[in-house]
């Protein structure tokens, strides 16, 4: 890059942001993706046992300790250390969070990563895109942070505050051994928080660009179960097949409008309901229909002040209303055991921390305004703004990837980089910042 491609930073910004390669990414990014793999892979399954975030949690604080930072492991399960790098400033000043999460989505079956030979976790180069599990959720983005940092400390900068790097186990399983833990157990706190999550976009045209998501939407896990009477496979006249009972209902309530305040407050949020997982019948009876059947949804997109109860009240309200016309329907609701309620969170505006300093700094670097929005999907950033923190998600990784053949759309990375090391200068307050 020439210096005629930022005319309007400061030479300590342009000394910054230009340190920040592609090839240097790159490299971070596949050496992270392949690190303690697949034992990083985290269902949400509550049933499921956890992942092991180990092997990329001893990775990653190495490189924060070649950045010169403190490092210390927090670990509430053996295995899954949460790692801490700080970075305190000369002068005082307020604190910041930069966010990441170690573990990820299982890869599922690997005959289906094509693009990767059939090896979810070998990354691979194809145009403009990086595949393997993980390079969008979340370790291109973790690899940004980490040379956000390096810009800030090979540039010699002064911090007027503190910045801790903090990368988090737990999170594909909403963060109770990770975020909530920091949080609640040892008193972590700060008066920012940024996490690195996907917040990308790509439209068909070419264009793209990086969100900020300045508000994340809630979930939860409801299961559902139909009671029938078995019958004979020749004759299911003769009883009532939970199976069918539970169809009517899966197509009821993924019709079902869940009761919800304003929803043009939250950019047209629509709280909706995804069945994910069916149990019926038992082995070696398939010659009698089942008299019973289980199902699990995922309510999604919930906005502030929906709760548990108030989900429950409403599939509860669609079931009455079901077996009103068809007595042979006999259904019950409740909260998948051992799941979490995640409540919605609130939008920090646009005008305040930390969402002023991205949006200068994404101006500087890319030229234009970033696009607000409020992200449908699990962040930590959740778990930090639920404790008070002003916490927004951003990152070059693709807001919707596909759940095979994961990628990263490489031209976002070292702008989304870019924006992190001027966004935590202006933020912490260092000169010529």
């Amino acid at each position: 890059m020439s210096t005629a491609e930022f005319p309007n930073l400061t030479p300590l910004q342009r000394q910054i942001v230009q340190s920040i390669r592609h090839e240097d990414w790159l490299a971070l990014t596949q050496e992270l993706v392949v690190t303690g793999q697949p034992d990083s892979e985290n269902p949400l399954d509550p049933d499921m046992p956890s992942g092991s975030e180990e092997k990329i949690a001893l990775l990653v604080a190495d490189k924060l300790r070649q950045l010169g930072l403190d490092v210390s492991l927090h670990a509430k399960q053996p295995g899954r250390p949460n790692v801490i790098g700080t970075w305190n400033g000369a002068q005082p000043g307020p604190t910041l969070i930069l966010n990441d999460h170690l573990d990820v989505y299982p890869a599922g079956d690997p005959t289906g990563w094509t693009a990767t030979g059939g090896n979810p976790y070998a990354p691979t180069v194809t145009g403009d895109r990086l595949y393997a599990r993980g390079t969008s959720d979340t370790r291109g983005n973790l690899a940004c942070t980490l040379l956000a940092v390096k810009a800030l400390r090979d540039a010699g900068v002064e911090l007027h505050g503190t910045l801790k790097c903090i990368y988090t186990v737990d999170e594909e399983k909403h963060g109770p051994n990770g975020a909530i833990y920091l949080l609640e157990e040892l008193g972590i706190t700060a008066d920012y928080e940024i996490t690195a999550e996907p917040s990308g976009w790509t439209r068909a045209s070419g264009e793209w660009g990086i969100g900020i998501a300045v508000a994340h939407s809630g979930n939860c896990l409801i299961e559902l179960r139909t009671e029938g009477t078995k019958s004979h496979l020749w004759r299911p006249d003769t009883g009532v097949n939970a199976i069918s009972k539970m169809a009517t209902l899966i197509g009821a309530l993924e019709k079902l409008p869940l009761t919800h305040p304003k929803p043009e407050l939250y950019g047209g949020t629509q709280p909706m309901v995804c069945f994910t997982r069916l149990r019926a019948g038992v082995p070696r009876e398939m010659q009698f229909t089942p008299a019973e059947c289980t199902a699990i949804a995922a309510v999604v997109g919930l906005v502030p002040g929906m709760t548990m109860d108030s989900i429950l009240q409403d599939v509860q309200r669609e079931i009455d209303r079901l077996a009103a016309a068809d007595p042979t329907l006999v259904a019950s609701v409740r909260q998948v055991p051992n799941s979490l309620f995640v409540p919605a969170t609130l939008e920090v505006p646009t005008t305040q921390e930390p969402v002023a300093s991205l949006t200068q700094a994404y101006r500087q670097v890319l030229g234009e305004a970033p696009a607000y929005y409020r992200k449908n999907a699990y962040c930590d950033t959740i778990r930090f703004s639920h404790a008070g923190i002003p916490s927004v998600t951003f990152g070059p990784g693709e807001d919707g990837w596909p759940p095979t053949n994961e990628y990263i759309h490489t031209p976002k990375a070292v702008p989304a980089a870019q924006v992190m090391a001027l966004a935590m200068l202006r933020l912490l307050g260092a000169e010529d910042a």
